[in-house]
């Protein structure tokens, strides 16, 4: 598969106005350092963060950012849905896993490295090189971005090319996450595992959270299955997976939909009540193994130098609630 054109490239050097229809959210791209603010009619909704501002250390000692993220998300209304850990303290919120952090693509078992699970050493890593405005087929503005997943000893495995579609509302943002992985090195293999891949860490109050050291959950997990809670949901396929929970009376929340041509859909979710929220398409043998799975069998995914694979994500963060119906409508139109 060769890599799709982005349309409308611009360096981001300077303030970006993305100019919307008449009547609609106004989205602004702001470079900072290290980072590119997402604002919606002057309101952050979220930051594409690739290096730690040094005048903004994060609150975890010893602890590096080893891939791009995005945070915080927030919805229209202005709540949060990001855990804070590990760039700020919040009281009641858990502070474990720091690798889990915002918005976040990554995998573990790529030709020995631990690209996931690693946030103390400076490699393996993904390193981004360069932003640029482009837009989707749409005309909804976006972020270009392209990085290297470099493994141990400085090797070079993969190009990262990334598009993250910005599409906001007077009660949802969406965020489209168009992402393609190329063989740098003659060969690269995917292990199977549950430590993976396009996730996002929930901020405490989304959580299923029973235990009562921290800040107590009020979200429930659903999928496209009827399935519910992680219980329900854990390591099963599906197109897309929601929770939902309650801050100070108000509902909100936020669904990942996984689009029918990225790789292995539908995926499986790796969706942990504790807070870890995430979509694991390369996982199939770890996830088989834990169902009792007869004849379980590995995805297997292998690149030679030069081949490609895709992933593609739709992100809803909503004020309010969301029904099956609504969300299963909200898949079709996505699919489309």
């Amino acid at each position: 598969m060769k890599p799709k054109a982005f349309l409308t490239l611009l360096t981001l050097s300077t303030l970006i106005l993305a100019i919307p229809a008449v009547g609609k959210p106004q989205v602004v791209f702001r470079p900072t350092v290290g980072a590119v603010d997402v604002l919606v009619d002057g309101a952050l909704f979220a930051r594409y963060i690739h290096e730690i501002d040094p005048a903004q250390p994060l609150a975890a000692e010893n602890v590096l950012l080893t891939k791009p993220v995005l945070y915080p998300l927030r919805t229209p209304s202005g709540t949060t849905v990001t855990r804070g850990w590990p760039f700020t303290e919040i009281e009641g919120e858990r502070r474990d896993h720091p690798h889990h952090i915002g918005l976040y693509f990554t995998y573990d078992e790529i030709n020995g490295n631990n690209f996931w699970n690693n946030s103390r050493q400076p490699l393996p890593a993904i390193r981004h090189l360069r932003t640029e405005l482009t837009t989707d087929a749409d005309g909804h503005p976006a972020l270009a971005t392209v990085a290297h997943w470099i493994g141990k000893g400085e090797v070079t495995l993969l190009t990262e090319r990334r598009r993250t579609s910005f599409i906001p509302g007077d009660d949802q943002h969406i965020i489209d996450l168009d992402i393609e992985l190329e063989a740098v090195a003659d060969e690269v293999e995917f292990g199977d595992t549950k430590e993976g891949m396009f996730a996002i860490r929930l901020a405490q109050w989304l959580t299923e959270n029973t235990d009562s050291r921290y800040q107590l959950g009020t979200g429930s997990y659903l999928s496209s299955n009827g399935d519910e809670k992680e219980a329900g949901v854990w390591g099963k396929r599906a197109a897309w997976v929601r929770i939902e929970g309650n801050k100070e009376g108000a509902t909100a929340g936020i669904a990942i939909l996984n689009h029918p041509t990225s790789t292995n859909y539908p995926t499986y979710w790796h969706a942990r009540g504790y807070g870890a929220f995430s979509a694991n398409p390369l996982g199939q043998y770890a996830f088989q193994r834990s169902h009792r799975v007869e004849n379980a069998k590995p995805f297997g995914l292998a690149l030679k130098k030069g081949e490609s694979v895709p992933f593609k994500f739709r992100v809803v963060i909503y004020d309010g609630a969301r029904s099956k119906q609504q969300l299963d409508d909200a898949f079709r139109e996505y699919a489309q």
